[in-house]
């Protein structure tokens, strides 16, 4: 969040928020504080970050209770409990503001808390009437600063004096253009260099095509419609008359010029600071989304290591129990000799007995080539499962979040060794929650968005009836038509093959083959992993990944009757 955007948000914040009693303060992790005042309107919810990559102060709708118990909330809480909200102040270009607090309006401030928005130096610290530090963030040792070290009942420092000119809108033509071409470096350098508050984005929203253009190869047209935004970007600051401008992904501006001006209005619904908070929940939760299927994928590719490599070892050590058929040949031929001697005899019990210790080992290896081979098939379904997720646009956020955690724990409890405690506690988990559709004549679709979801609705929640779905040869979720529970005509049957293709590795095909069976003819493959079956029959349908995309992002959200899952 730079100087830009900070100065709009409290634009958008000051009106609404002055003055207004402190009610609640939660920390739902180590780096972020969601802090409720309540106004005349109601409360209103902050949200406090100082994440090295995504520090920002933005409004949030109201969160689920967590966090309260940190000791950094709880210190907020003791210290701010039913004090005023007087003063939210921030000078300068320095990304620093200060909540500033009192017995009740009109007081003198006696807490302050202080937000600093610079990126893997930001904090947030509690101040006491004399200024010095009650509760802090994170704590700045000496070995990790030498010039500003911080902790608590230090009294406050101000962070270190912004290098560059301080923009100013009085400045004339001739001795801007003379400061931004002192070096002859390109603009989305020159820019930041010599004046302060100039982000990376902010500079490629003034400088445009020209961000990489050095200052000393500018025509003169250029230079006066740069000089234009610039004024245009100052006039935003100075009246305060800023407006929000999505751009997908590509990020979004509050400040837009008259040659410039695109939308600006666009995701103000609910004031800018609300949708600003709206914007960063999801980018935040698409990142922490990625990083936990990535770290999930490394883990999975680890395990699928370890099991080929297991898997080899049983198969090279079964074709060397492949001879037991000719030692028993041997000795039989020495046990049919007219008149076999002792030393035949013998030699004739030791190929018998090696033989049937080969047949004893191929048995088992066996058995271990199809154990590593079940493991080796979980593995190739959860990444079915993490593809699922990640493409699944349709779903909210928090719901792929939960359902990645759910299938991490399923893979912890499937593919790591547990003792008998920790694997009973493992089996009192709560009930699997699929995904619910409901068809076009009213019957419940279930998907299973990880094994244990898929065993759960194909073996032991289906009934006779019901109709069980799957891409064909193909790692994918198990879909069952409740069909047990009224008949199902063309749209409902075409509708499972859609998803069962959809949920499936077979995605980015135009068609997919899809099995249809009933469940009665499904069966539990003995030592396989769960949701692994095997089944009879069967009829042969097509499905339409693309179809089923449609259709989810066109269910409303009383058709989703399961989306934990």
């Amino acid at each position: 969040m730079d100087l830009t955007t900070l100065r709009a948000v409290l634009s958008d914040l000051r009106p609404r928020l002055l003055p207004s009693r402190f009610e609640k303060a939660q920390q739902p992790d180590p780096a972020t504080l969601q802090l409720g005042f309540r106004t005349l309107k109601g409360m209103l919810w902050l949200e406090l970050s100082w994440q090295a990559d995504a520090p920002r102060l933005v409004q949030i709708p109201p969160p689920p209770r967590q966090g309260a118990g940190s000791t950094l909330s709880q210190q907020i809480q003791h210290s701010l409990r039913q004090m005023a909200l007087i003063e939210l102040v921030q000078t300068g270009f320095e990304r620093v503001v200060e909540f500033r607090m009192a017995p009740r309006p009109g007081h003198p401030a006696q807490r302050v808390l202080v937000l600093e928005l610079m990126g893997r130096h930001s904090n947030v610290l509690l101040l006491d009437e004399q200024r010095q530090v009650v509760a802090l963030g994170r704590q700045v040792r000496d070995h990790q600063s030498r010039v500003r070290p911080i902790g608590t009942g230090d009294a406050y420092i101000p962070p270190p004096p912004l290098q560059g000119q301080p923009p100013s809108s009085a400045e004339h033509f001739e001795r801007w253009r003379d400061r931004l071409r002192l070096l002859p470096l390109p603009l989305r350098k020159a820019l930041p260099q010599a004046y302060q508050g100039i982000s990376p984005p902010l500079a490629k929203q003034l400088a445009g095509e020209l961000l990489t253009t050095p200052v000393d190869q500018l025509e003169p047209d250029a230079w006066y419609e740069l000089h234009h935004r610039w004024q245009a970007w100052l006039a935003c600051l100075e009246t305060e008359r800023f407006t929000l401008d999505l751009k997908g992904e590509e990020g979004y501006r509050v400040w837009s010029s008259h040659t410039d001006r695109s939308g600006g209005a666009e995701g103000n619904e609910g004031g800018l600071a609300l949708a600003l908070g709206h914007w960063y929940r999801s980018r935040i939760d698409q990142r922490d989304l990625q990083r936990a299927c990535d770290e999930l994928r490394q883990r999975l590719s680890r395990w699928r290591s370890k099991e080929d490599l297991a898997l080899e070892d049983q198969r090279r050590r079964l074709a060397a129990c492949a001879d037991s058929a000719d030692l028993q040949q041997q000795a039989d031929a020495l046990l049919c000799l007219p008149a076999p001697n002792r030393d035949e005899v013998d030699q004739a019990q030791k190929l018998y007995r090696r033989a049937r210790k080969l047949r004893r080992s191929s048995s088992m290896l066996q058995e271990r080539i199809h154990h590593h081979d079940g493991r080796l098939q979980l593995i190739n379904g959860s990444e079915a499962f993490i593809d699922d997720l990640q493409a699944a646009a349709w779903q909210p956020m928090a719901s792929r979040l939960m359902a990645l955690g759910d299938l991490r724990r399923e893979l912890e409890e499937l593919l790591n060794p547990v003792g008998r405690q920790e694997r009973r506690q493992r089996q009192q988990q709560g009930t699997p929650q699929p995904l619910e559709v409901i068809s076009p004549s009213g019957l419940v679709l279930q998907v299973g968005r990880n094994h244990r979801q898929n065993d759960w609705i194909s073996l032991r929640q289906a009934r006779s009836g019901d109709l069980w779905f799957h891409a064909q040869e193909c790692p994918g979720s198990h879909v069952v038509l409740k069909s047990s529970a009224g008949l199902a005509d063309d749209d409902d049957l075409q509708l499972a093959c859609d998803l069962a293709s959809y949920f499936s590795r077979a995605r980015g095909n135009v068609r997919v083959a899809v099995v249809m069976v009933p469940t009665e003819h499904l069966q539990r493959i003995a030592g396989a992993g769960p949701g692994t079956v095997r089944h009879s029959g069967g009829e042969v349908r097509w499905g339409d990944p693309m179809r089923a995309e449609t259709r989810l992002n066109s269910l409303e959200a009383s058709s989703l009757a399961g989306s934990k899952g």
